[in-house]
């Protein structure tokens, strides 16, 4: 049976039962828009995801791109694939019509890109952060920016990239040395080495546009001396693209994600690399803030999809692979059973279920907060939309990568020893996930910035507006006749989780606040999850009560939440209980004693 990659039933019931989006088609931005829109898009990309992106993965990973007389050359399949997802409409799916875009809401276009990720992440990584890019120049550039990068980026001749990470800096962008001297010409002269750029080269399209941060002569130090220019590969003299002195240093050799190219590259080693200023001098950094927002919320579904193809993988081999009796059969000659027949193995697989949609709950919640923030009528609706949004989103980056790939070491357990194997593709997807902890900030970045920024911000009134959500959850939840095992500890939860944010807050020190910001982080995001999981069953509980067809699907939610909110929210009150302890052996521990 081929590998769904993510249950078309789950996401409708997502989309159409919990979270209800066709209100959002009231919405001035999204008018024109019905089901009757949404779901043709939504099957499109299914269809090229299964029919086309996923038979070409292995292909992918096993062929990774490789530098050739100092250009990168990718796998021949990109050739085909990347002008079938331009063709879809990928590039510009929640673009407006003014440039030339779908206006799909981006909580539709998500959920329907997370099969392309599931097929192939690497093949849609070169579609996503091109309109990330793109979007960059569409928000702040000029018009002659827009008509000589963004048309031709949205348009599929030329892609995009985010060139930020320099050698000596890491994540550290205050330490950027990228530098950028004003010309007679109307350009920057740029000069200077970024590393970990993904999609930097490749020879499917004619240009790459690299959306990268700078400091022009003289800007003043750290963060506020950041601008931002886009730096093609190519630009165009006297009618014809010519090289722009953007070289390829080296390929950087990957465990995972082998159909995109990470790259380290120079800029004016022969001093005649042309960059054009993208907004104001000095705003760099909080320009490139929404194209690192939206990558976060690109990556939380990457590590859903990563997550989901391999649940589907180890659930059809349980359902197929004979090994073993039951436990009460004494008898060495009865016929073997499937091994989904074991205890074991399906606790593993209610395990990869529940962290796999709840995973794409959180995503899917996010990304309607995403739509509403930008496009409720009132000021003061798109602002707590905007807060809760915020806060959302380093748990969106952290809880799929890393509850992720612990469920894609499960569907490695199942495999057993096949799933060591490179004959079967759990390990590889394996592989994949572990980036997603990584790039566009580690969980330990997330961490901080949760803890050290997002929960204080605006007085806290982004954790007052999930606290509301949270309450209004647990009483639907009553209301539908779920027991109390089920609300009774998201009220814990939530309990747990104000009085420990207040205690952490008011300790006065960022060092101590801080020392458990991973640990805060994972009881946050399981919290949230816990509550969205507590959401899933209410509407699945509502449909049983109605009377339905569908006993197996909706009985399949609730076993899901039973066995998240009964074994995972347990976690919280242990992780607060070191978080408000303040362990501290790693910090007071000499160096040179490790």
């Amino acid at each position: 049976m081929p590998n769904p990659l993510l249950s078309d039933r789950t996401v409708d019931f997502l989309l159409y039962e919990v979270l209800d989006v066709t209100t959002l088609t009231r919405l001035p931005a999204f008018e024109a828009h019905s089901r009757d829109t949404f779901d043709p898009y939504l099957d499109a990309c299914r269809k090229l995801a299964r029919e086309k992106l996923f038979p070409a993965y292995k292909a992918l990973d096993e062929s990774p791109p490789r530098l050739e007389s100092g250009r990168v050359r990718v796998h021949p399949l990109l050739r085909e694939l990347y002008p079938k997802m331009v063709e879809l409409g990928l590039l510009t799916a929640t673009r407006p019509e003014a440039v030339g875009g779908q206006q799909l809401p981006i909580v539709v276009a998500n959920l329907a890109a997370s099969y392309l990720m599931a097929g192939n992440l690497s093949a849609y990584g070169y579609a996503g952060l091109t309109t990330s890019a793109a979007r960059l120049i569409e928000s702040f550039g000029s018009e002659a920016l827009r008509d000589s990068f963004m048309t031709k980026m949205y348009g599929g001749e030329w892609t995009g990239t985010m060139a930020l990470t320099e050698p000596q800096a890491g994540s550290s962008l205050s330490d950027v040395k990228t530098t950028a001297t004003p010309t007679e010409g109307g350009h920057h002269s740029i000069r200077g080495s970024k590393i970990f750029i993904s999609g930097g080269d490749q020879d499917f399209t004619e240009n790459i546009v690299n959306l990268t941060l700078a400091r022009i002569q003289g800007a003043p130090p750290g963060v506020k001396g950041i601008s931002l220019f886009a730096i093609p590969n190519r630009r165009f003299e006297r009618g014809s693209l010519v090289p722009n002195d953007v070289e390829v240093a080296g390929v950087i050799h990957k465990i995972g994600w082998k159909g995109i190219p990470s790259i380290a590259q120079n800029y004016g080693e022969r001093g005649d690399c042309h960059g054009y200023l993208v907004g104001q001098p000095h705003r760099g950094l909080a320009y490139m803030f929404q194209m690192m927002n939206e990558a976060r919320l690109m990556v939380g579904m990457n590590g859903v999809a990563t997550a989901s193809v391999a649940y589907f993988e180890s659930l059809e081999y349980a359902k197929t692979r004979p090994q073993g009796r039951p436990i009460a059969n004494k008898n060495p000659e009865a016929p073997q059973v499937p091994i989904i027949v074991h205890a074991d193995v399906r606790r593993m697989l209610l395990r990869q279920k529940a962290i796999v949609e709840g995973g794409l709950s959180l995503v899917a919640w996010a990304s309607r907060e995403a739509d509403l923030a930008e496009h409720s009528p009132a000021e003061s609706e798109r602002k707590e939309h905007a807060l809760l949004l915020d806060l959302l989103t380093p748990v969106v980056k952290s809880f799929p990568a890393e509850r992720g790939f612990e469920s894609n070491a499960l569907a490695v357990q199942i495999h057993g020893g096949y799933g060591y194997s490179s004959e079967y593709l759990p390990e590889a997807f394996l592989r994949d996930q572990k980036l997603n902890s990584l790039h566009e900030g580690t969980t330990g970045i997330q961490s901080m910035d949760l803890l050290g920024r997002k929960v204080a911000q605006d007085g806290g009134r982004a954790l007052e507006l999930l606290s509301r959500e949270v309450r209004f959850a647990v009483s639907r939840a009553r209301e539908a006749g779920l027991p109390a095992t089920l609300t009774e500890p998201v009220e814990t939860a939530l309990r747990s989780v104000l009085d420990l944010t207040e205690h952490l807050l008011g300790l006065g020190s960022p060092d101590r606040t801080l020392l458990h910001s991973v640990d805060y982080l994972d009881l946050f995001g399981t919290f949230v999850v816990g509550f969205l999981w507590l959401r899933n069953a209410t509407v699945a509980n509502e449909a049983l009560r109605r009377g339905t067809s569908e006993t197996a699907f909706y009985e399949g939610k609730l076993a899901a939440a039973e066995y998240f909110i009964r074994t995972e929210l347990r976690r919280v009150e242990t992780l607060a209980a070191l978080c408000r302890e303040g362990e501290d052996s790693y910090v007071r521990l000499d160096e040179n004693a490790f």
